[in-house]
């Protein structure tokens, strides 16, 4: 049984208020979870803290996942993710960067390879390596770099709904390929 196998039993057991269960699903998803954070923060100590505030919610909210709407990696991902929004926001600015070619090789990040380098981050890439490339961007852009619709469709010079569209589209097919 792999780690993936038991993160859903272990959430079951924090939702009953399960110390040592969050530990366990901290143990073995936090390098990763700091990855997603730290991929949107670009700020080790910042991501570090959305990081806690993340766990401060998994473990008021374990009752609310549902291993039939997804997996227990792909909800704590989304937990992070958010936790890692708010604190951008809440500080009021993005940390910008020079790099004019972000984005423009996405299969290639870091934080998606630290994923890749788990069991179903392997599968995850193999998703993402079939979708179309505009699909692809998009969803990279969105859930590792952390951007909002907007902020795509402003760096790729391209219409909004086109942007969701695009995202929206490579998102069911991801969910079809992972099923």
């Amino acid at each position: 049984m792999d780690a993936a196998t038991d993160l859903s039993p272990l959430l079951s057991a924090v939702a009953g208020g399960d110390r040592q269960a969050l530990r366990a699903v901290y143990e073995r998803q936090a390098t990763r979870l700091f990855g997603v954070a730290n991929a949107i923060l670009r700020d080790r100590h910042a991501a570090a803290d959305a990081l806690q505030d993340a766990f401060l919610k998994i473990a008021r909210r374990a009752d609310q996942f549902d291993p039939s709407r997804g997996s227990a990696e792909a909800w704590l991902a989304a937990i992070v993710r958010y936790a890692a929004l708010d604190l951008a926001r809440a500080r009021g600015r993005e940390i910008p960067t020079d790099d004019p070619t972000l984005g423009d090789t996405p299969v290639e990040s870091d934080a998606l390879d630290r994923i890749a380098a788990e069991a179903e981050g392997a599968r995850l890439r193999e998703c993402l390596s079939g979708l179309e490339e505009r699909n692809r961007r998009g969803i990279v852009l969105a859930f590792v770099h952390g951007l909002s619709h907007a902020q795509i469709a402003a760096r790729l010079d391209l219409p909004l709904g086109t942007v969701k569209a695009w995202i929206r589209r490579g998102l069911l097919r991801l969910r079809e390929c992972l099923a």
